[in-house]
């Protein structure tokens, strides 16, 4: 398969082999299926390099979007690996039989969608998620979501087809005012953005050919919070909000939307319960993600009906599975505890089963501990201590010794320090790539482990697992107003991004583009910056 270039920030797949889809049958490979084509699946396709597999990629969209700023991009091809597209629908999967049925994207001589099995060996399942309705009566039937690239042409001819109509002179006020009225729900950055994207659409563009329509146009953000970008600094909330008034957005905050029909939107204000309804021309939904259908149908299989989202191990595997991962928006890290293994990390340590730890037996294996347990690392350095000794005594010496319940005493709150990581597009990105490297590397890794000890087995994990990002405090990061430093900043971040280490996240800090060619952007260490040099800088992130 060959990655192909085509414009408006689309990373197109083709298959190279014309003549069969299937690998000749005298070569056995194990064989990878990759459900998914967004940026957790597409970046473990460029990374992975390793010719003994088949892999088969299924994805009901034959591209790739770049989703912050979908331009052109600059691609290349993979290399050495040989990779079969299909462009279809996975509507099931089988984790029993290990296949995965499909349906395909075209009508096959007007008989309908061909429906296909696919096995595999190895089953990574990037499927990322369905926009979050919260079973909101009508959000499905009546608004427009902003997932696809379909979405957002959708949206734009909605647009366009809002100012025509509104245009005709048989049209009253009242119904103008209507057709006129775009409501973005959800305050996240997404629903921000758009709101923000629209308004300089709007006055910047749509009014200069339709002036006669300007005067009936509004923009309403609905959020059910008491403040938009509520994941950001306060200054960005502040500034995002003082922003929106001044340029006539209407942020309608603690106000839940309860139904949605052809005509109007209910919502209820989260404080008082006070129903109120208002009549919209367009509604973009934005309030976050769901799991999708298909994922929700395997987590039964495999025993996670209960929860949210797919959960994984710290190597991306699916619990309760030995063969099939996931990652990006699908699936979510289930970091180990330290108390659930205090017991046998005790045992471990404890090489003489004197039933007393010395700390210099207990640092034998800290960098183990950390390495698996990386809360204890971010526990240590969030109260400033040195190492684990210094968490077990004031005064510590190699020769104190301490028991299994001074040890869960002195650990009982690193627990807390575990993250979820948040569904974004650097996460599904770094986790492509991890996984990549780990599949490149299986052979030899199965041969000489290169991860932490196992606590509750014998011998080394496989490999290192992808870790959480490493605590930044203000002390270590450094403010920096000037653009030229920006900028080099910028180009830190992105030489980051083409060489991430292949076992822990890197956080790159977060960006609300806010209109009007401004942009904030909140990045490690409490740095915050707002303003035009930002909207250069979120452009820079992403430079080749």
């Amino acid at each position: 398969a060959e990655f192909v270039c085509s414009g408006g920030g689309l990373l197109a797949y083709a298959d190279a082999n014309s003549t069969s889809p299937i690998a000749p049958p005298e070569i056995k490979k194990k064989r990878v299926v990759v459900l998914g084509t967004g940026w957790a699946g597409t970046s473990f396709l460029k990374q992975l390099d390793n010719p003994s597999y088949d892999v088969q990629v299924i994805s009901p969209r034959n591209y790739f979007a770049f989703t912050p700023l979908l331009p052109s991009v600059t691609v290349g091809t993979v290399k050495n690996v040989d990779v079969h597209y299909w462009e279809a629908e996975c509507f099931k999967i089988d984790s029993q039989s290990k296949k995965v049925h499909c349906r395909s994207n075209q009508n096959i001589d007007g008989k309908g969608k061909e429906e296909f099995v696919v096995d595999y060996d190895y089953l990574v399942i990037a499927m990322g998620a369905r926009p979050n309705t919260f079973n909101t009566p009508g959000v499905v039937e009546h608004c427009n979501f902003l997932k696809e690239v379909e979405d957002a042409q959708k949206i734009r001819r909605s647009v366009i087809d809002a100012f025509e109509k509104a245009s005709l002179p048989s049209l009253s006020d009242e119904e103008r005012q209507k057709m006129l009225h775009f409501v973005v729900v959800g305050g996240g950055p997404t629903g921000v953005e758009f709101a923000a994207e629209l308004h300089d659409f709007v006055k910047e563009d749509l009014v200069k050919l339709y002036p006669a329509a300007g005067k009936y146009v509004k923009i309403t953000l609905l959020e059910a919070a008491d403040h938009i970008l509520t994941m950001f600094d306060k200054r960005i909330t502040e500034f995002a909000e003082d922003k929106f008034k001044r340029d006539g957005i209407d942020v309608k905050l603690g106000s839940m939307v309860i139904k949605v029909s052809d005509k109007e939107i209910s919502t209820k204000a989260r404080v008082n319960g006070q129903v109120a309804t208002m009549p919209y021309g367009m509604v973009v939904w934005s309030t976050g993600i769901g799991t999708d259908p298909v994922v929700k149908d395997f987590m039964k299989q495999v025993g996670q009906e209960t929860r949210r989202v797919l959960a994984t191990d710290e190597w991306l595997r699916v619990e309760g599975t030995d063969s099939i991962y996931a990652l990006g928006d699908c699936a979510t890290i289930n970091q180990r505890r330290v108390m659930e293994d205090i017991d046998s990390i005790f045992k471990k340590a404890d090489k003489d089963n004197s039933g007393k730890l010395t700390v210099k037996e207990l640092q034998e294996v800290v960098d183990d501990i950390c390495e698996r347990y990386p809360q204890v690392d971010l526990y240590l350095k969030t109260k400033k201590l040195r190492n684990i000794a210094d968490l077990l005594k004031d005064d510590s010496k190699s020769s104190v010794e301490i028991s299994i319940e001074e040890l869960k005493a002195a650990l009982k709150e690193v627990d807390a320090q575990v993250k979820n990581l948040p569904a974004t597009a650097q996460v599904a990105a770094q986790q492509g790539a991890y996984l990549a490297k780990c599949f490149n590397r299986m052979e030899e890794a199965e041969k000489n482990p290169e991860g932490p000890l196992r606590f509750r087995g014998e011998g080394r994990h496989r490999f290192r697992p992808f870790r959480f990002p490493p605590f930044l405090s203000k002390s270590n990061c450094t403010r920096d107003p000037n653009y030229s430093q920006t900028n080099r900043f910028a180009g830190r971040i992105t030489r980051s991004l083409l060489a991430l280490p292949c076992f822990r996240y890197k956080h790159f800090g977060q960006f609300a583009p806010l209109g009007g060619e401004q942009t904030a952007a909140q990045l490690p260490g409490d740095w915050v910056s707002i303003g035009h040099s930002t909207q250069w800088l979120w452009y820079s992130v992403y430079a080749r």
